[in-house]
C-alpha cells in the first residue's frame, strides 16, 4: 500500500548487529513514502556496513562519532531537533540497556537522550541476551517511559540459536513508524470494527456460493485506521498478508460466522478504552469514552443454500439438471445492535440510474449513519488497486473521487469524523 509521508522527517539509528542489512530496507521504505530520512550510526555499526550505503540511499551525511561538527548541523542536537520520529533499528541489547539507564556514551545514545518526540526501538540480539532479566527490565522501563518497542521475531537466529531476538520485518518497522507520524487524537485508541470480503456459503464440502469482493478495500481501511492510531478488529473472508500485524484479524467464511464474530466484536468495542480528559477540563480526573465505529465493507451473500450438504454431492446422483434451492439470508447490517456505534455501510451498484438512490435508502432501511457508494462497471471492477467512492449521510453527499484504496480510506475517515458528535 502506498503510504504518503510527504513533509515527515525520520531519524534512523543503527547499531552493531548482524541484522543491520535490514536497516537499509527500512530506510528505503521511508524514502519510497516520500519522507526525509537521516541516519546516525554507532562505531560498531560501521564494522558491519559502510556509512556510504546509507548516504547513497538518503542523500544525507550519516552522523557518526568521528564526524560530528558544531560548525554545521551535523551533530546530535541538531539531528534530534530536525526529526519528527527516531527509530533505532536494529537496537542491540547493549544499546537497550544503556538507553533505559540514560547512558549516552556514543553519538547514537546522545541523540536519543536529546530527543523529545516519539522514539521507537526495534531490538535485535541473541535469544539469551534478549531474555536476560536485565534486558527484559530495560525494555519494560523504556515502555513505561512511552518508548514504542517493535517486538522482535521468534525464529532461527544468525548465531544458530532458535528463539526470540530476530529484528522485526522492515515492513512492520515502517508501519509502526508511519503510525507514530500519522496518529490523530480523534482516532487514537478508538475501537473500530471493519468487515471485509465476500462471504462463502457452502453448498457441500467442496462447492460454495460467493462473490467477487476481494477484501482489498477493507484491508486498506483497516490499515488507514491503524495508522491513525485506532484499535482495529478486522473480520474478513479474504487474504490480508499486506496489513500491519498489530491489527487484530478474525478469519471467517460464512455470513453466519461473520455475524457471530461481529456481534461479539461490537460487544467488546462498546466497552471502549478510556482516556483521561484534557488538563484544561474543569474536572481533570474526568474520563471520556470514545464512541466505537463499524465499517461494514463485507459483501454478504443475499441468498444462501437452503440445504447445505455434508460430504461431496456426486455428479451422477444430480442428473443432467441441478436445481439448487436458495433462501434469503439474514441482513447482518440491519439486524445487529448498533446502539452507541457509529456505523458506515458500503454499497456497490452497477445500476447507473437507480444505484445512488438505492445507496441513500440504506440510511433509513438499515438505520446507519453513513454510506460509501461505489458505482461499478462490471466484474472486472473487483480486486483493482483503485476505487471510487461517494460518501453519503442524511445531511450531505461528498464525491471522494477515484484514487488508490489507502488514500481513499483516509478520505473516508475524515468524513466519518463528523458523525460521532464529539
Amino acid at each position: 500500500m502506498n503510504i504518503d509521508l510527504s513533509g515527515k522527517r525520520v531519524l534512523i539509528g543503527v547499531t552493531g548487529s548482524i541484522a543491520i542489512y535490514k536497516a537499509c530496507e527500512v530506510v528505503r521504505l521511508f524514502i519510497k513514502a516520500n519522507a526525509k530520512v537521516k541516519v546516525v550510526m554507532t562505531k560498531s555499526a560501521t564494522k558491519f556496513i559502510s556509512p556510504l550505503t546509507f548516504e547513497a540511499l538518503t542523500r544525507e551525511e550519516v552522523l557518526r562519532d568521528d564526524n560530528e561538527k558544531w560548525s554545521s548541523n551535523l551533530n546530535h542536537i541538531d539531528y534530534s531537533k530536525w526529526a519528527d520520529i527516531f527509530i533505532i533499528a536494529p537496537a542491540t541489547a547493549n544499546t537497550i540497556n544503556k538507553l533505559s539507564k540514560g547512558i549516552a556514551d556514543n553519538i547514537l545514545l546522545q541523540s536519543a537522550l536529546a530527543f523529545n518526540k516519539p522514539l521507537l526501538v526495534a531490538p535485535s540480539a541473541n535469544v539469551n541476551m534478549i531474555e536476560n532479566h536485565y534486558t527484559k527490565g530495560s525494555l519494560k522501563m523504556l515502555g513505561v517511559n512511552d518508548v514504542t518497542i517493535i517486538e522482535p521475531q521468534n525464529k532461527l537466529l544468525a548465531c544458530g540459536d532458535v528463539g526470540n531476538g530476530a529484528l522485526a520485518k522492515p515492513q512492520e518497522i515502517f508501519y509502526q513508524g508511519a503510525k507514530a507520524l500519522l496518529k490523530e487524537e480523534y482516532w487514537d485508541n478508538r475501537r473500530v470494527v471493519v468487515t471485509g470480503g465476500g462471504t462463502i456459503e457452502k453448498i457441500d464440502e467442496v462447492r460454495y456460493i460467493s462473490n467477487f469482493s476481494s477484501g482489498k478495500m477493507a484491508n486498506a481501511l483497516a490499515t488507514a485506521l491503524y495508522l491513525r492510531g485506532a484499535d482495529v478488529c478486522l473480520i474478513t473472508t479474504r487474504p490480508h498478508q499486506d496489513i500491519p500485524k498489530d491489527i487484530y484479524v478474525i478469519d471467517v467464511e460464512s455470513s453466519e460466522e461473520m455475524y457471530e464474530y461481529l456481534v461479539d466484536a461490537l460487544r467488546v468495542a462498546k466497552k471502549g478504552k478510556m482516556t483521561k480528559a484534557s488538563l484544561n477540563s474543569t474536572n481533570p480526573i474526568q474520563i471520556i469514552k470514545k464512541r466505537p465505529f463499524l465499517f461494514m465493507v463485507a459483501a454478504v451473500a443475499d441468498f444462501i443454500p437452503k440445504y447445505p450438504q455434508q460430504g461431496k454431492l456426486k455428479k451422477s446422483s444430480l442428473g443432467d439438471e441441478w436445481c439448487l434451492e436458495l433462501i434469503k439470508n439474514r441482513d447482518i447490517l440491519k439486524s445487529i445492535d448498533k446502539s452507541g456505534v457509529v456505523t458506515i455501510g458500503f454499497k456497490a451498484e452497477m445500476d447507473r440510474e437507480r444505484g445512488l438512490e438505492s445507496a441513500r435508502s440504506m440510511l433509513d432501511s438499515k438505520n446507519i449513519d453513513g454510506v460509501c457508494y461505489n458505482l461499478l462497471n462490471n466484474s472486472e471492477s473487483f480486486g483493482t488497486e483503485t476505487n471510487s467512492i461517494t460518501f453519503i449521510t442524511k445531511d450531505k453527499m461528498v464525491n471522494l473521487g477515484e484514487r488508490d484504496k489507502l488514500s481513499l480510506s483516509f478520505k473516508i475517515l475524515e468524513e466519518s469524523k463528523n458523525l460521532s458528535n464529539e
